[in-house]
């Protein structure tokens, strides 16, 4: 191979190598744009978690399930006469 021929080979590996590092660096930083706006996506779902578990634990509060009880259900403690004991 002449002196030619080797320096255009390494002309043309240079040239892939410098293409090579422009396109992984595109990639990567592709790659973190996506990874912002997943976390921006996970950050949110987080909030509205937190929000139905704070939704979840009002609906479910004693004096509510008390009062939908009595009023809707028409429910009421027994008195002492009405209360039977099993005993096995």
């Amino acid at each position: 191979m002449s002196l030619r021929g080797a320096i255009a080979v390494v002309v043309m590996l240079l040239l892939l190598s410098a293409i090579s590092l422009v396109w992984t660096r595109h990639e990567g930083r592709v790659l973190f744009v996506e990874l912002q706006a997943l976390e921006a996506e996970r950050d949110e779902l987080n909030v509205d978690w937190g929000r139905l578990q704070l939704e979840q634990s009002a609906w479910a509060t004693k004096g509510r399930i008390e009062r939908l009880a009595r009023d809707e259900l028409e429910m009421r403690r027994p008195v002492d006469v009405e209360v039977v004991l099993v005993e096995p």
